[in-house]
């Protein structure tokens, strides 16, 4: 079946972006996806601006907290309000940048920061952390990944998650060294326990200070030689993330994670092994391979479209892209992510979210499909959330699954208010004027759904309301995003 150009320029929107805007859709069958991509890349190559969501009030306080004799004035009562002042603007930060994800051309910028983020899982409260890593992942995540990951391995964030702080010589940590090689480089498999102890060695002193800048504390780095993954030395952290790098195996490992997030759940170990060669080849330049993934033939072939369940945020964001709206209740946004299982900024332990079909259960699926009338008709998130997974990091002494060390008490379902969407219906419906009214329902099912599925017309047909030419486009459009097809990119 010849693949048009439309169908692979959403296809790219949905994988590169988090799906087409309203204003694309005219522009989606006119360009070939190769210079689609260029345009993407084109929009995504200026360097983000920091997002600062704290407010003076918390910065004077947080900074009062850190200077030792202003500090022995604070009671309890004190420390407890910047907390929940650092609770509230963490909650602002992920609306910030979801909003960012929803607006901005950036797409690419956007969608690879958010792959970083699951990938370099860290999640705490600090506000001024949290910022930090996040200008991390969106200045650097189409950079080069050997940039990056000593970026992320240096940031405040990641070191207080994993606690390197307490990595001291005489008293090694393992954590921060174990996750860096098991989850963000190597992969399980490809290093011993004696590397993970010598590694532990190499980063102890690596701490960072109360503003999230980065501190080498030299008299607590063991300076004695290491040997590591064959080599010996007096090794430092920095060392030891090159020697990491030096592996073909890092390649491999991040050449697959990114195939499995941007491709398909199943990965193609053939075409894996080709691209993690020449990801390798180039020093690992990230803009590179996601350029010859994004712009070959095999992207667009029928077996990875419309075979990806969308995550929470992608399902979230690429309803608003497509439907223009502004929400007055903007916290009804970050509780969907909570009801759905994937708040940004806060991943449920350090290996990220699992993703794939861990999206859906009975009760997910039930409020997917309700979202686009809740943005609709004002309705009332009534539901119940998922657990938060915080046992053992959410690992398994396997390192696999996640699951309680005791059962947990079944969660309660909750009222979490109004979903207040202003929709702009007069720009989506501009979209369709010139398409005759019989050839209508075809034309949104293929622009809204992935998935080739022509008998859905028939399905939702006697939902429609038929009293006017907007309302049918209205209509049809909040029923074809209702459907479990919608779930599917």
């Amino acid at each position: 079946m010849e693949i048009s150009n439309q169908l692979k320029n959403q296809h790219l929107m949905w994988r590169a972006g988090f799906g087409p805007s309203v204003e694309q859709l005219s522009d989606l069958p006119k360009y070939a996806p190769e210079k689609y991509f260029k345009a993407l890349l084109k929009a995504s190559s200026q360097e983000p601006q920091y997002i600062n969501v704290a407010d003076e009030n918390l910065v004077s306080l947080y900074d009062q907290l850190q200077d030792a004799n202003k500090r022995k004035n604070f009671d309890e009562m004190k420390r407890r309000e910047i907390n929940r002042m650092q609770q509230a603007a963490v909650r602002s930060l992920n609306l910030y940048w979801l909003k960012e994800m929803v607006t901005t051309s950036a797409q690419l910028r956007e969608k690879m920061a958010f792959f970083w983020h699951g990938h370099f899982a860290s999640r705490n409260n600090n506000i001024f952390y949290n910022q930090l890593l996040l200008h991390v992942f969106r200045k650097y995540g189409l950079s080069d990944f050997g940039t990056l990951l000593r970026e992320v391995s240096r940031s405040a964030s990641m070191l207080y998650f994993l606690n390197n702080q307490q990595n001291r010589k005489g008293r090694p940590n393992e954590n921060f060294a174990r996750e860096v090689m098991e989850l963000f480089t190597l992969g399980r498999g490809n290093y011993t326990e004696t590397d993970v102890k010598e590694a532990a060695r190499a980063f102890t002193g690596w701490t960072a200070n109360g503003k999230g800048e980065f501190v080498f504390r030299e008299n607590n780095h063991d300076k004695d030689a290491k040997t590591f993954l064959g080599k010996t030395g007096n090794f430092n952290g920095d060392d030891v993330l090159n020697i990491i790098l030096e592996q073909p195996q890092t390649a491999k490992f991040i050449t697959k994670k990114l195939y499995t997030f941007f491709v398909n759940d199943q990965p193609d170990e053939t075409l894996i092994a080709r691209l993690a060669d020449d990801f390798y080849n180039s020093k690992y330049d990230i803009t590179a391979l996601m350029e010859q993934i994004f712009t070959s033939k095999w992207f667009y072939d029928e077996k990875n479209i419309g075979t990806r369940i969308k995550s929470p945020v992608e399902l979230l964001v690429g309803i608003q892209r497509m439907i223009p709206m502004k929400l007055d209740n903007d916290y009804a946004l970050f509780n969907m992510q909570k009801i759905l299982g994937q708040q940004l900024l806060y991943p449920p332990n350090v290996a990220g979210w699992a993703g794939g079909r861990s999206w859906i259960d009975s009760s997910t699926l039930m409020m997917r499909l309700r979202i686009p009338q809740m943005f609709n008709d004002k309705d009332e998130l009534n539901v119940t959330p998922k657990q938060d997974d915080d046992v053992m990091m959410g690992r398994k002494s396997d390192g696999t699954a996640n699951v309680p060390m005791k059962p947990a008490a079944a969660p309660q379902k909750k009222v979490y208010g109004a979903v207040e969407a202003s929709i702009n219906w007069e720009q989506y419906i501009n979209r369709y004027a010139k398409i005759e009214r019989d050839q209508l329902l075809g034309i949104i099912r293929q622009q809204i759904l992935q998935v080739s599925t022509p008998q859905v017309e028939q399905t939702i047909s006697k939902s429609l309301d038929l009293s006017s030419r907007a309302a049918f486009i209205k209509s049809a459009t909040v029923q074809m995003m209702s459907l479990p097809e919608y779930q599917m990119c």
